[in-house]
């Protein structure tokens, strides 16, 4: 019987307080002690504690005796808190029947709060709004309970006002739990389908599926078979999370645990696929599993040479944990041996980049983000392409396409204006725009994700005070008029500066980077030119100067003609050595120009 379960999921924007509400419900259930408890329980990394924000999924199971003396089992969800990782969150709420909507008392509803309420009410999840940190100064309680109600039509007094970090009202939350969201529906004889929300590799079991059990029966001694792989396995150890791995006999229909596969990469048990019986399979899959696509690239190289075979063990353990980042070695004659990766968004390539850093103790480049473009040549053929040096010669291509986005900015009305700015000097276009709430205006654009990830977000946050936020998904490939832009220094092109641009910014683009450049190469015995080449054409240039000697230093008067023939052979001697000469660009050059989030 499921009549006893409640599988539910906290939904909430970043640093809205969704950690500390799961710790406080773990202390409440007595699941963990208060010898054990540390902030954050479930945010197991550094950098999740750091950021305010859930990387990745986990789950656990509670026992709570409710007023009426019901004793039921809580499954909590923890889904991740971040845009990119839209994906992991729609398979966590498909594997619940509730979730909480966490909203901050000083900041309201955002982006990312609307984003994720929309998937739950999409996967049809009973919804249970909760108004959290009403302890702070800033605290505008009665106002977010107006904004809440005139967004899901509920009663702004039935709406429960906490403090998760005091502990103030928490013990209702748990009550709401247990009597609005439904008992899971499913039959422990029918043919297995359980669902997996989230994985990692452990290295003596091998990959641990979290999964829900939607339909039938699971034992240890099961055959079982991955529906979109195909992959067959035997458990090693199935269980639940109590919050630590706690083996079982079974799993039921209705319930929340994980299945130890020993299998040895991530990618062979993907998030949102099917479990199954390799005997008796269901007909067919849970809707909804996709494969995960990188959407932005960057290459990153070590600094010295001889880490590259730490930086290659350090990626293949990072991708034993995360299947979404996927790389592949790549040459650049100005960085040399390095990989090119791709990662779901700019946030995902920012945690990758600390946790080599971090983790791995690793110096690294990191080179300017770029995205993949459809490329379709005049033979028809269509080429994709995720680095600016595989673009093919202009004269084969037909068109190019480069990706856009639709996106979503939450924000106090009197932003609006600057909003409007900071999109249109972005290539966006407007969609429309709506009023959720009093004093708030929620604007639709599309735009172009090449100008989403390199400071669309940093500039929307520091014009709006912090007070807009953003929530974005991909929309289709558009033809536009890109060009390739190469730097040049010495008239070698230099391919870690190339990138593809719109041909309207590539002057100014090309411009900055010159800019930058001529202040870090150190100055030669010849004059060096750097430049910027579009579309087949040089469209800005700047020299740095040569160091002079002074050849005349040695003649105290005397002929003319003897200091001329000084200064003919100097210039002929100048003359050879740029032609021989090799410029090379010091490291800091590269970081500074490669600087993520540059202009």
């Amino acid at each position: 019987m499921t009549e006893h379960i409640r599988n539910f999921c906290i939904i909430a924007h970043i640093d809205h307080g969704k950690s500390t509400l799961a710790d406080r419900l773990l202390q409440l259930t007595g699941t963990i002690s208060d010898r054990e408890m540390v902030d954050q329980v479930l945010d197991s990394m550094d950098l999740e504690r750091e950021k305010g924000v859930t990387i990745k999924a986990s789950a656990v199971r509670m026992k709570y005796t409710a007023k009426d003396g019901r004793i039921c089992e809580l499954n909590l969800i923890d889904t991740p808190g971040h845009v990119d990782f839209g994906y992991e969150v729609s398979r966590a709420l498909a594997a619940c029947e509730g979730a909480l909507l966490v909203v901050d008392a000083s900041q309201g509803v955002e982006a990312q709060t609307l984003a994720n309420l929309y998937l739950a009410i999409e996967a049809d999840l009973e919804v249970i709004p909760v108004i959290n940190k009403i302890d702070l100064i800033s605290a505008r309680p009665d106002e977010v309970a107006e904004e809440i109600s005139a967004l899901l039509g509920v009663p702004k007094e039935s709406i429960i006002r906490i403090s998760a970090k005091e502990g103030v009202n928490v013990e209702a939350v748990l009550e709401a739990i247990v009597n609005q969201v439904p008992a899971p529906r499913g039959d422990d004889h029918s043919p297995l389908r359980a669902l997996i929300f989230d994985s990692h590799y452990d290295p003596y079991k091998g990959v641990i599926a979290y999964v829900r059990v939607m339909d039938g029966r699971i034992t240890p001694t099961d055959a079982l078979r991955l529906m979109a792989t195909g992959a067959e396995l035997k458990p090693v150890e199935i269980g639940v999370f109590t919050p630590g791995m706690t083996p079982t006999n079974s799993l039921s229909s209705g319930e929340v645990g994980y299945i130890a596969t020993g299998l040895k990469t991530v990618r062979e048990c993907r998030v949102g696929d099917t479990f199954t019986h390799a005997g008796r399979p269901a007909n067919e899959p849970l809707p909804g599993y996709r494969k995960a696509k990188p959407m932005v690239f960057a290459g990153i190289f070590p600094v010295e040479n001889d880490d590259y075979n730490n930086l290659k063990e350090a990626l293949e353990k990072l991708q034993l944990n995360d299947a979404s980042l996927v790389f592949e070695p790549e040459v650049s004659k100005a960085l040399n041996f390095g990989f090119r990766c791709g990662f779901l968004g700019t946030f995902h390539m920012e945690i990758i980049q600390e946790r080599l850093e971090r983790e791995y103790d690793l110096d690294i480049v990191v080179t300017a983000p770029s995205v993949e473009y459809e490329v379709v040549m005049r033979s028809g053929e269509i080429v994709h392409i995720n680095s600016p040096a595989e673009l093919p010669d202009e004269g084969l291509i037909e068109e190019i396409r480069e990706p856009w986005m639709k996106i979503e900015i939450f924000t106090p009305t009197e932003f609006y204006g600057t909003v409007m700015d900071i999109a249109t000097k972005h290539r966006a276009t407007f969609l429309g725009q709506d009023y959720p709430a009093v004093n708030r205006v929620q604007l639709t654009f599309e735009l172009p994700l090449s100008q989403l990830i390199v400071d669309f977000f940093d500039q929307l946050k520091a014009r709006t005070r912090g007070y807009a936020s953003l929530d974005y998904q991909f929309s289709e490939y558009r033809k536009d008029d890109l060009v390739k832009l190469e730097i040049l220094v010495n008239d070698e092109p230099v391919d870690a500066f190339a990138s593809i641009v719109h041909r309207n910014e590539a002057y100014h683009k090309g411009q900055a980077i010159i800019s930058k450049l001529k202040d870090v190469i150190p100055r030669q015995l010849f004059v060096v030119p750097i430049q910027a080449s579009a579309a087949g054409r040089v469209i800005s240039r700047a020299n740095v100067k040569a160091l002079r000697k002074d050849v005349l230093a040695k003649c105290y008067g005397g002929d003319i003609t003897r200091k001329k023939k000084l200064l003919e052979k100097q210039k002929r001697g100048k003359r050879r050595m740029k032609m021989v000469g090799n410029v090379e660009i010091p490291q800091e050059a590269f970081l500074t120009v490669l600087r993520f989030g540059e202009d």
